[in-house]
């Protein structure tokens, strides 16, 4: 068994985990984004919110930690 078997911040790529909200605990893959990119809200489609199959909900990077999104709500579209 290797590391990215049991830790999936070792797989290759850069992930961002979602806090909170319908998605808490999803990694948001941010791979190829630029610091600026990473730096800017999300908005998810996602039938576990609100507004069901076809809601949104928002997560903003959490201020000095760009390994954790926010979420911040849901919205119609």
């Amino acid at each position: 068994m290797d590391e990215a078997d049991h830790d999936p911040w070792a797989v290759a790529g850069t992930r961002s985990e979602l806090v909170g909200g319908p998605l808490d605990g999803l990694l948001l893959d941010v791979t190829g984004s630029t610091h600026d990119e990473i730096g800017t809200s999300v908005l998810l489609q996602t039938a576990l919110g609100q507004y069901g199959p076809d809601g949104r909900t928002l997560y903003e990077p959490r201020p000095g930690d760009p390994s954790r999104f926010d979420w911040t709500g849901d919205s119609p579209q």
